[in-house]
């Protein structure tokens, strides 16, 4: 299946080196282009794309305004472009929550120095975007969520403005869930096991996800109470220089405190540490003392934070007495970690496939066998507020 995409951008350079990229794969077909943000929105409407990339900077419409729109008129599956900087990933969070799937640096040399690996990633964020549910259809968030609406019915002739290249060639979008090849199939998943028990102490909660884990966390972390009986550990696959940001955003919504993890930080009950970019987060014990260590980020590890490292550590550290949580995210990550954790003993949830943006990561989990509990999002915090004691 070809997947139609919409570029919208006010860089003339980079809407036709983005168009080049993507064209040159033969799976993706760029349907139209836009200049700002009100552009993107009418031809969002007009050409119900299967993606639609978006700059956050941009004449007459912001970027995330534009999100906003595109989400109450017919949510589709925006992935944003971005600096690699402070403001950048304040600017992005603001785009996630707006309905954006993900993100990628606007500048090709932060993603990929070698072309032929620049247009891999490319291509290949933009065939997983297409296969997510826009966050808008799958869950509100607690804080400044966009509206859902429902999709309009009549497809105009001609866009008021912007580029159409070719029309696609059906009026319906396809259908958004995970393409069933590879780890992104859901055959076999085993149906939601339900074995709640009593309430129990925990040792650490860990949660792990990647791609629409922004707003997952947001939402689950947001409506737990100051007085959270276990410690918590965090990490979604994120740059070195957003971390610091999410975990500022996370500390101002949440009544649990919330930061950036550093190398020698306790664990304590009410407090949840994210695992900063670009390296590893994993949990010792010190006589008792839950305590992290930050390592540098093994270039041989796909992820940096990873998720299988931080909760093998666990499962080392504290058998048979903590929490594992996966939530929604592309790939496979955590598998292995939740694995060590079920072998000495401990409880593991995974999230949904209906809730999910992308249900890689909670289907790799579900489907190994690996779920005491399968939740929809909404479920996750309420879960963790009984069971945890």
């Amino acid at each position: 299946m070809t997947v139609s995409v919409l570029v919208v951008d006010d860089s003339g350079f980079f809407r036709k080196r983005l168009t080049e990229i993507l064209t040159a794969s033969g799976q993706i077909r760029v349907v139209g282009v836009a200049s700002n943000g009100r552009e993107g929105v009418e031809l969002a409407e007009s050409l119900r794309p299967d993606v639609i990339t978006m700059d956050y900077e941009m004449p007459i419409m912001d970027g995330i305004s534009a999100v906003r729109e595109i989400m109450k008129r017919h949510p589709v599956p925006v992935l944003m472009f971005s600096s690699l900087t402070y403001e950048g990933a304040r600017i992005t969070l603001d785009a996630l929550e707006a309905g954006a799937v993900d993100f990628l640096p606007k500048n090709f040399e932060e993603i990929a120095r070698d072309g032929s690996q620049l247009q891999k990633i490319l291509i290949d964020r933009v065939l997983d975007v297409a296969r997510s549910r826009p966050s808008s259809r799958v869950s509100h968030s607690t804080y400044q969520s966009p509206s859902q609406s429902s999709s309009h019915s009549s497809r105009p002739d001609q866009s008021a403005s912007g580029t159409v290249f070719s029309r696609p060639s059906a009026p319906g979008r396809p259908d958004t869930r995970p393409l069933p090849s590879g780890d992104q199939s859901a055959q076999g998943v085993p149906s939601r096991p339900s074995r709640k028990g009593p309430a129990r102490h925990f040792a650490v909660v860990g949660i792990g996800t990647s791609t629409g884990g922004p707003v997952a966390l947001q939402r689950v972390l947001a409506a737990l109470p100051a007085t959270f009986p276990s410690p918590i550990v965090l990490v979604q696959h994120m740059p070195a220089s957003f971390t610091p940001a999410f975990a500022e955003r996370l500390n101002k919504l949440c009544k649990i405190e919330v930061r950036q993890a550093e190398d020698g930080d306790i664990l304590r009950p009410g407090l949840a540490l994210l695992a900063p970019g670009g390296k590893q987060m994993m949990v010792e014990n010190r006589g008792g003392q839950p305590r992290v260590r930050i390592l540098p980020g093994d270039e041989r590890l796909n992820y940096r934070p990873c998720v299988d490292v931080t909760f093998g550590s666990l499962a080392r550290a504290y058998p048979g007495k903590t929490l594992g949580v996966i939530l929604t995210g592309m790939g496979s990550d955590g598998r292995e970690g939740c694995r060590m954790m079920k072998q000495s003993g401990s409880q593991i949830w995974s999230q949904d496939e209906k809730s999910s943006v992308i249900y890689g990561m909670p289907m790799a989990v579900a489907k190994a066998g690996l779920s005491d509990e399968v939740l929809a999002l909404d479920d996750v915090a309420p879960r963790l507020i009984e069971g945890v004691s």
